[in-house]
């Protein structure tokens, strides 16, 4: 009974970063618990699939090889957007810092990537809103479903999106927004079908 009264947000608002990450500290949340505060509110993770945890290994390995030493390539680590958001974006392009984060969690990101086949709409609605407030100058959702990539740029912090979304189909080639001269095949950033 007292553990759900710890849970119980102080404000109507919801929790803020600080009270999510003391959550943390007491025990109320688990490292291992798959859990993301997005406007105030603790989301429980979905279960990943096999392709949706392949697309994100294969990802985080490309962006690494094509970036170098310029940036820091995260995956599934909390980013944190605002004071009621900290996500954790399937993978996050950060600035290179000399201690990689050991402090605090970023608080800037370069881009962000999500891949979706179940969270689509959430992606879509919810997360989506969260990156543009926070700045974040590249929203990339890897959309498994319809199989295509829907990049979305130039972020109005003030109303919570993107003024620009295009989607890329098979074939087509993203553009990172802060590093003009990596372009990645969309073919690169789906799983690949496997066949049986």
């Amino acid at each position: 009974m007292e553990r759900a009264t710890t849970l119980a947000p102080r404000h109507p608002s919801g929790w803020t970063v600080e009270e999510y990450y003391q959550l943390l500290e007491c025990g109320a949340l688990g490292e291992d618990d798959h859990v993301e505060l997005l406007g105030g509110a603790i989301v429980a993770g979905e279960p990943q699939s096999p392709k949706h945890a392949t697309t994100i290994s294969r990802l985080q390995r490309l962006l690494d090889r094509r970036l170098g030493d310029r940036a820091i390539v995260r995956a599934q680590r909390d980013c944190i957007a605002g004071h009621r958001s900290a996500p954790e974006p399937d993978l996050a392009i950060v600035p290179l810092v000399d201690d990689w984060y050991a402090t605090a969690h970023p608080s800037r990101a370069h881009a962000v990537f999500e891949v979706a086949v179940a969270s689509l709409l959430h992606d879509r609605l919810t997360k989506g809103p969260i990156y543009a407030g926070n700045g974040v100058p590249q929203y990339v959702l890897a959309n498994l479903r319809d199989r295509c990539v829907e990049n979305h740029a130039r972020p109005d912090a003030q109303r919570g999106r993107y003024a620009v979304c295009t989607v890329l189909p098979r074939g087509d080639t993203l553009q990172l927004v802060e590093f003009p001269d990596v372009e990645l095949a969309v073919d690169d950033l789906l799983a690949r079908r496997v066949r049986v």
